[in-house]
């Protein structure tokens, strides 16, 4: 659960972490608040959240067992382990 969570954090900081390059390749100071007004950073979390929802979707989409298959659950026959599998 926690890889899915940290893939979308990630997502979320793309932008900001292109804009602070974009800004460390434009000026020195990063860190300073000048380098960071709201009106951009109002931006970026909008890109960010545009981002992030647009992965959510393409992960429902394109991802999992195609419509209708069956899934078989891991067992254990004769002390070995069998995976699961979707049919």
């Amino acid at each position: 659960m926690i890889r899915p969570v940290l893939t979308e954090v990630g997502i979320f900081l793309i932008p900001f972490a292109a804009y602070a390059l974009f800004v460390l390749a434009t000026r020195a100071n990063v860190l300073h608040p000048s380098s960071w007004p709201l009106r951009i950073v109002v931006r970026l979390a909008l890109v960010a959240f545009l981002l992030v929802i647009a992965s959510l979707l393409f992960l429902a989409h394109f991802s999992g067992a195609p419509p209708g298959s069956t899934y078989t659950p891991a067992r254990i026959e004769n002390g070995v382990l069998i995976p699961g599998t979707d049919k």
